[in-house]
């Protein structure tokens, strides 16, 4: 017969029990000033090349030949507004602005349009060849950009839309970009929406739904963090390209983009370089806009597109 347990009266204190893991939880705390400081640490010495490009901006060549870019911080100063002054008001700046306005927008938008479908067919839907295909489209981010200039650039020239040749127009330029962004965005919105939950699809094919429904009623709300990560993605690489510009553009300065014309600040011996400082931030403006509108998407849709799949 066991002893009987002694009844523990009502309002006694009981001895407190550690809960498990509390310890670490404790520790890993405890640790977080100085991960905390070492991020601050990187940060301010990844800025201290853009703050200084950012105070040349403001200074003369002859005053950025003779002392650096921190002396300028101190009394006296010497900034100007020369530089953004003659960048600004050069001809054709602001006509090579809306050019890269009128090239970007339309490179993203259709890469983003286009990986999307891609993306949910590769994720959700069954047909002949499904994985090789994916497995090509990925294989082609190896691809060097350069090794597909020529092939390229001779393709459009032999092809017509129209009667016209497709060589030194825009439509080439938004043609090449979708095609080179393509293999990223399908990689990253396959991931991603290959792991969103498969009872919600099969419920909606319960209720009758179709491929496009579930895709424009389902899927595309729900992968809005991931889109707008690719957005970023897309929008900063065109914005920002000159290569591609420069080859399938052509000697044409009516249809140059801002990069482009900002790179033709410059002389062939590297004079006027002081305007290259101010035009960098004038080109940045655009896609820092673009990248605060939609930076609270930005680490959902590359986190969950990185694990998923």
């Amino acid at each position: 017969m066991t002893q009987a347990q002694a009844p523990v009266a009502v309002g006694t204190d009981l001895p407190a029990t550690r809960e498990p893991g509390r310890e670490q939880v404790y520790r890993r705390g405890r640790g977080r000033p100085v991960l905390h400081l070492v991020l601050v640490l990187i940060m301010v010495l990844w800025a201290v090349p853009a703050v200084g490009l950012f105070v040349a901006s403001f200074r003369t060549a002859e005053a950025t030949n003779r002392s650096g870019w921190w002396t300028a911080l101190v009394p006296p100063w010497e900034f100007t507004f020369a530089n953004y002054d003659y960048v600004l008001n050069r001809a054709g700046f602001w006509d090579s602005f809306l050019n890269s306005l009128f090239i970007t927008v339309p490179a993203t938008v259709l890469v983003v349009m286009i990986a999307a479908f891609a993306a949910y067919a590769f994720a959700w839907m069954t047909f002949p060849g499904r994985n090789v295909i994916f497995v090509v489209v990925v294989g082609l981010l190896v691809v060097p950009l350069q090794v597909t200039l020529i092939p390229v650039l001779t393709l459009f020239r032999d092809a017509s839309v129209g009667g016209y040749d497709l060589s030194g127009t825009i439509l080439a330029v938004w043609l090449a970009h979708t095609g080179y962004g393509l293999p990223f965005a399908v990689y990253l919105l396959r991931n991603y929406i290959g792991g969103l939950p498969r009872e919600l699809f099969e419920a909606a094919e319960i209720d009758g739904a179709g491929h496009a429904t579930i895709f424009f009623r389902l899927v595309l709300p729900m992968s809005v963090p991931v889109l707008a990560s690719l957005v970023i993605f897309q929008f900063l690489w065109v914005w920002n390209d000159l290569l591609v510009a420069l080859v399938y553009l052509g000697p044409v300065p009516a249809n140059h983009p801002l990069s482009v014309t900002l790179a033709n600040l410059t002389t062939n011996f590297g004079g006027n370089w002081q305007f290259v400082t101010a035009a960098a931030f004038v080109s940045m403006v655009i896609p820092i806009i673009v990248f605060f509108a939609l930076q609270r998407y930005f680490v959902r849709g590359i986190t969950g597109g990185a694990v998923k799949g």
